[in-house]
């Protein structure tokens, strides 16, 4: 029997619960309105299949590869697919939280929905998604579910410091990516947009495992501070250093990209501490590598006395910025042949060319860079893509 009011239902019944009974409350109130069997899907860490994180009506289900199922492009397109058989007919709704990717719901009803049917279980996706956003720091479910593998400690302290992967907003979208997903020691990267103001950077800090993972999160720390007490990006990068060489040891140094973009006129503001110049992406073209080495890598002030400077960049509608770090170009085939910079070229162009969103184009980076090291890397790879006033790629 339907039941229109299933979303309120929802929302008094998830008042008071755990993390972990949210995908079924959510099956509950889809039930209300007709839906027989709802399966909750969360994405992987690697971002290659979708793992069952709940299921109401039914057993255990087995994880669904992202490029070969209509529940995968339910996910990797951010829209809704359909299918009808014998036995009923399915719907696949993405569950995301702006643009940032969490799973699919997977509903299944023995004839095909209403229109009310169908609104009513979009709501109820979209209300999940933000339930799980807003709740899975208060519990380890959707963590547990989305490993495929034991997370080493290095990962967990990568990852416990990272922002959501995507950012969407109304003249410029960001997204990126860390691989390896289970071992990834000292790159990171970070965001915020703050008014006009689109701030970012992306870390590599010297060496692998712990170490690196500890001067990883003391660099974010001091990066966020500085962001948050107003320093401009000399000022940042000052006081980076001054912390890296106060707390970390003698030999450690982090290098970096730091960077604002005004998103109301497009003025990209940025300085390279010691990293690879980004890319700029115009007209679905690789046009330039951005000057690089602006200064010498942070904690390393004291070895020479050489200022950083900052580069200003004057973006056009549609321009994007490709931030990597040297790991994802350094990836290389057993025979020891490199991913390089022209791949990584290559590689964008064909995205801009299939239209592909921000996030959907950083996934399917990593994989073709873990595909091209024969899965494995001997140092992280990581990219931040910020698109600005482009309307295909907004979500």
């Amino acid at each position: 029997m339907s039941d229109p009011d299933g979303l309120g239902w929802l929302l008094d019944a998830a008042s008071g619960a755990r993390l972990e009974d949210l995908p079924d409350l959510a099956a509950a109130a889809m039930a209300r309105f007709g839906a027989r069997d709802v399966v909750t899907y969360v994405v992987d860490y690697r971002q290659t299949c979708l793992v069952a994180l709940s299921r109401r009506g039914g057993g255990p289900v087995d994880p669904l590869l992202l490029d070969a199922t209509v529940a995968g492009r339910a996910y990797t397109t951010l829209s809704s697919q359909e299918a009808s058989s014998e036995d009923g007919f399915r719907l696949w709704l993405p569950i995301f939280n702006g643009a940032d990717r969490l799973g699919v719901i997977e509903v299944s009803f023995d004839d095909a929905p209403t229109d009310a049917q169908r609104a009513q279980a979009i709501g109820a996706s979209r209300l999940l998604a933000e339930m799980l956003s807003s709740r899975r720091a208060h519990g380890d479910a959707v963590e547990l579910a989305r490993r495929l593998q034991p997370m080493l400690l290095a990962g967990e302290m990568a990852w416990s410091i990272l922002p959501p992967l995507t950012l969407v907003a109304d003249q410029v979208s960001v997204a990126g990516v860390l691989e390896p997903s289970y071992e990834v020691g000292g790159d990171s990267f970070d965001y915020a947009l703050n008014g006009d103001r689109l701030h970012v950077a992306l870390f590599d800090a010297v060496g692998h495992g712990i170490g690196a993972s500890s001067l990883s999160g003391l660099t974010m720390s001091a990066y966020r501070n500085a962001r948050r007490c107003g320093l401009d990006l000399l000022d940042t990068a000052r006081s980076i250093d001054e912390a890296i060489r106060a707390q970390a040891r003698p030999a450690d140094f982090v290098t970096a990209i730091l960077a604002e973009l005004d998103v109301t006129n497009g003025v990209y503001r940025r300085a390279s501490a010691g990293h690879p110049g980004e890319l700029l992406v115009r007209d679905g073209k690789v046009i330039k590598s951005l000057t690089a080495p602006t200064g010498l890598p942070l904690g390393l002030s004291q070895v020479l006395d050489r200022a950083t400077t900052v580069d200003e960049e004057s973006l056009q509608p549609g321009d994007a910025i490709v931030i990597y770090s040297d790991g994802l170009v350094d990836a290389r085939t057993e025979a020891g042949e490199v991913f390089g910079l022209d791949r990584l070229a290559d590689f964008v162009v064909r995205a801009f060319a299939d239209a592909l969103p921000a996030a959907e184009t950083m996934r399917k980076l990593a994989r073709a860079v873990v595909e091209y090291a024969g899965d494995q890397l001997g140092d992280d790879a990581t990219a931040v893509l910020i698109r600005w006033r482009s309307e295909a790629t907004m979500l």
